[in-house]
């Protein structure tokens, strides 16, 4: 396979520290980076820098290891630091066991040609050497890796565009999408967040040619939350300020909203700020919301419906993933076609109930809490790209039946209590006809749950989301007690869809 090369220049010791930053944010397990140079070529301070930002530790004690060979850190992701210089054959390799360290984590190799043709052929190569007043940088490689550190080049670029060049960049948090999100910092400027949202890969047709994201809904380019986000700005949401983008690329310089998880100090919802985000909700569903909303000048997104096609196949995540991780075998035939009549039937009731803009995830990880500010301002709301025109009962379950913590009955109905008290004083409110709907929307996204937490464990290798199914599977007997969901909770436990038990 044929190398693509990059270059930097780097002017002096910070250019080549900021270089060893843009690297970390794109180190991955498994990769490899080849650190050539002369002494005195600055591999020292690259390698500095990168393992620090690695473990987010500006004063970390980063020692060459000329002499031990090897010197490991437990990180972000663990990075193991090889010096060759002393070893006397490439056979020596064996007893660094190089490839237990690249199982375990990343490695970062100086002298990698002392390991002559040892090497894995994809490690990425990065070579310095003076050039006039400063260094060149030239880095090499394919694959995965390069095609990271590419795109973490860009980022620098954009930020460099910005006014942000100089700015320090810090892992912040990734999802269990592509997208993931950076602290920047300058000094004397409040850190920001350095969204990187490439666009949506689609997958292969599942049903009518289409793949699952398009039937889905998914939002596909950070155009999406640009338009969604200055929507709610300007209707008076918390969302994050956009100071630079480049939709383009899928890059956002955004407002930082603070560092406050909207979960107690422990982890544990706290019943006073479910409430105030139930009445958050219900501000939100007395106004009127576009379909069509602006990202640029005559840039537009159109919120997508969430239909029925969209409702059915998430549901169908239940079917296609949970039961055969429950039962060790396919779906029959006989239990889809059950599936789809109930769920056909109950949908069928939510013809007549209020719509509005439903930001789909509007749960704990996607709200900050802000306790220095005063009413509905103390939440911050992110992960917005996702917003569909649906039920207004959506993101009332999705809040008060967390999908990553544990909310009690007695907090879920509190949070229910306050959305229903704060819409009655705004106005007629159609409280039997928002229970019904809550109840079929809280069925509906946790079956969808069930299925997306055995899928990122069996395609995409992410065991943790596990740990979540029973508790999920709480939530959705809550849900099934409603008397309109009497079909499908008769269906669910006549297939054992509601046991607690593993294959």
């Amino acid at each position: 396979m044929a190398e693509t090369a990059l270059e930097r220049f780097l002017a002096d010791e910070a250019a080549t520290a900021r270089l060893g930053e843009d690297l970390a944010m794109a180190l991955r397990a498994g990769d490899m980076i080849a650190l050539k140079g002369d002494l005195g070529a600055g591999k020292s301070t690259l390698a500095r820098a990168l393992i620090r930002a690695l473990a987010d530790d500006a004063d970390l004690e980063v020692p060459s290891p000329t002499f031990t060979l090897v010197q490991s850190y437990e990180t972000r992701v663990p990075v193991h630091h090889f010096d060759l210089y002393r070893l006397s054959s490439p056979d020596e390799l064996d007893e660094l066991v190089l490839d237990d360290a690249l199982a375990q984590g990343a490695a970062l190799v100086e002298w990698p040609e002392r390991a002559e043709d040892r090497l894995p052929a994809n490690a990425l190569q990065v070579e310095l050497a003076e050039q006039g007043e400063g260094r060149i940088a030239r880095l090499s490689g394919h694959g995965a890796a390069f095609e990271r550190v590419a795109r973490s080049f860009a980022m620098r670029d954009f930020l460099a565009a910005a006014g942000w060049g100089d700015a320090s960049r810090r892992h912040f948090v990734g999802d269990a999408s592509a997208r993931s999100y950076e602290i920047v910092s300058l000094p004397g400027e409040a850190p920001r967040v350095l969204m990187n949202s490439p666009r949506l890969v689609l997958g292969p047709p599942v049903r009518d040619g289409k793949p699952y994201a398009v039937i889905a809904h998914t939002a596909q380019s950070v155009t999406a939350f640009v338009a969604i986000d200055r929507a709610l700005l300007a209707g008076g949401v918390s969302v994050p300020v956009i100071h630079a983008q480049d939709l383009d690329q899928g890059f956002l310089l955004i407002e930082h909203l603070g560092p406050e998880s909207f979960l107690g100090s422990d982890g544990q919802p706290i019943a006073e700020r479910y409430e105030a985000a139930g009445e958050l909700l219900a501000m939100m569903h007395g106004k009127a919301w576009p379909n069509r909303m602006e990202a640029a000048p005559g840039v537009f997104h159109d919120v997508p419906p969430f239909d029925r096609d969209a409702m059915l196949i998430e549901a169908d995540l239940l079917v296609d993933w949970y039961v055969p991780w429950i039962t060790g075998k396919p779906a029959s035939d006989a239990l889809r076609a059950g599936y789809h009549k109930e769920w056909t039937a109950l949908l069928d009731r939510l013809e007549g109930q209020e719509y509005t803009l439903m930001l789909r995830d509007f749960h704990s990880p996607n709200i900050i809490w802000r306790a220095e500010r005063s009413g509905l301002d103390r939440l911050g709301i992110v992960d917005v790209q996702d917003a569909l025109i649906g039920p207004a009962a959506y993101d009332v379950a999705s809040l008060a039946m967390d999908a990553r913590v544990t909310v009690s009955p007695a907090i879920e109905r509190r949070t229910v209590e306050a959305y229903v008290a704060a819409r009655r004083r705004a106005g007629v409110f159609d409280e039997a006809g928002f229970a019904e709907a809550y109840a079929i929307m809280a069925a509906q996204r946790n079956s969808k749950i069930l299925g997306i937490f055995v899928r990122l464990e069996k395609r995409d290798g992410k065991p943790y989301y596990l740990k979540h199914l029973p508790r999920i599977r709480d939530y959705l007997r809550r849900a099934l007690a409603h008397p309109a969901l009497g079909d499908l909770k008769e269906f669910y436990m006549a297939h054992g869809l509601l046991e607690e038990r593993m294959p």
